[in-house]
Parts: structure tokens; sequence; C-alpha cells
């Protein structure tokens, strides 16, 4: 075998049908596309068109409810945090806030802030600065001679506030 005897196998590359050649190539006039309507013209694809029908994705039920004023949060248990302290990940000394967490791989996402939850044990004194925390997380930080401070939620301006401030500003 030479290098300029390489051949592709019989039948393997199909040479691509030329349409609207004349009559006698069978693929004449209306290029196989038949007569009239939409898709005889060029540029139409018609995806998930039912002939009018209603489409299926419209005759499914709707399911669930996403509410549009739902903070999130990126949630971060104690357990974890002790866990990253014993490793000498996150400094125990520093005050952890949403940019120490997240430097250290512990809070993901979060567009709201870092919400505190006291799944496991915490046994370092640690002070955190957080945008909310559990119940459980809070006595858990206070019991280990941490603390916790709260960041207020940014307030998002409502029609009343806003003539408010206007009135006040006459």
């Amino acid at each position: 075998m030479k290098l300029n005897e390489l051949r592709d196998n019989p039948g393997a590359r199909k040479s691509r049908m030329r349409v609207g050649r004349g009559i006698g190539s069978g693929k004449g006039k209306t290029a196989g596309r038949g007569q009239k309507g939409q898709k005889s013209r060029s540029g139409v694809a018609v995806k998930g068109f039912e002939g009018g029908q209603m489409p299926l994705h419209m005759r499914l039920p709707k399911r669930g409810f996403n509410n549009i004023f739902g903070k999130d949060y990126a949630e971060v248990n104690l357990g974890m945090v002790q866990k990253f302290i014993d490793a000498k990940k996150i400094d125990a000394k520093a005050v952890l806030d949403h940019d120490a967490l997240k430097a250290a791989g512990l809070a993901r996402g979060g567009k709201d802030g870092v919400r505190l939850l006291g799944k496991g044990e915490l046994t370092s004194k640690v002070s955190f600065k957080v945008a909310g925390a559990s119940k459980g997380a809070l006595e858990a930080v206070e019991k280990a001679g941490g603390k916790v401070e709260l960041i207020p939620a940014k307030k998002k301006w409502v029609k009343a506030d806003r003539n408010a401030a206007k009135a006040k500003a006459d």
C-alpha cells in the first residue's frame, strides 16, 4: 500500500444532488419542493409548528411558581466553615464576609449575599458579616465565642417611597 493509493471505500462519499437543473434530472422545475406554500420558498424553518393546532408545548400544563421577589443567598453551613478553618483554607481571626467565603470556595453564587445555616459543629471563635443567619447558626456561633453581624438588605424603591422622598424634598 502506498500513500498515493489511499482511497475511500466505494460509496463512502456521496456527491450532492444538484436541484433545479432541468426536467430530465428528476429534480428540475420545483427542485423537489412541490408547488406553492411556505415551505416551497427559501429561508423557511417551521420548528414546532403544528399546522394551526395548539402546539404541544402550549398544551402541556404549567407547573410550579417562580417568585420574582425571592432572594438568592449562598448557603453556608457552620460545619463546612469549621472544616475549612481546620484545613487552614480560611483565617479564623479575620471577619468572614461574602468575599472571604467566596475566595475560599465555600460560597457559590449568592447574588443577595450569604446566609449561615447551623448544620455541623463550630468550635472556633469566628466573626461573620453576612446577609442572614438561621436561629441555630446564631446560637452556635455565640456559643463558640464568635459574633454575627447582619448586613441590612438593600431596599428596593417603591412608588410610595418615591412620592414620600419627593414630598420631603419640596
